[in-house]
């Protein structure tokens, strides 16, 4: 599986855990295993707003993009995140915000 990330400004947060072809985004299972090859299954089929764009199947993966909430104290992994390869089962690792300490002292910085 193939996570695009797709970072938006807001203060809730994502949790994503893949078992095989599932996704559970935030508790809400999705099931993309009837997704077949060559396959596009659109973003309007899917009820979430987790989901931005189509899920495709290429080359046996699937291919698919999550908004990728953005707090306040956003890293730059964060703001400019790369897309997540052979994604293993188990809870996906997102890129993480930075410490509070950090985003204060970097905002003591700029004044």
């Amino acid at each position: 599986m193939k996570i695009v990330l797709s970072p938006q400004r807001r203060e809730d947060t994502l949790e994503v855990i893949k078992t095989g072809d599932i996704l559970t985004l935030n508790g809400e299972e999705f099931d993309l295993s009837s997704i077949g090859e060559g396959d596009t299954l659109p973003q309007s089929a899917i009820d979430s707003p987790w989901f931005v764009g189509p899920v495709d199947r290429v080359d046996g993966e699937l291919v698919l993009t999550l908004l990728l909430p953005n707090p306040w104290n956003y890293s730059q992994e964060q703001a400019f995140p790369v897309p997540l390869e052979n994604v293993p089962d188990g809870p996906v690792v997102l890129p993480a915000p930075l410490s509070v300490q950090l985003a204060e002292a970097g905002q003591e910085d700029m004044q």
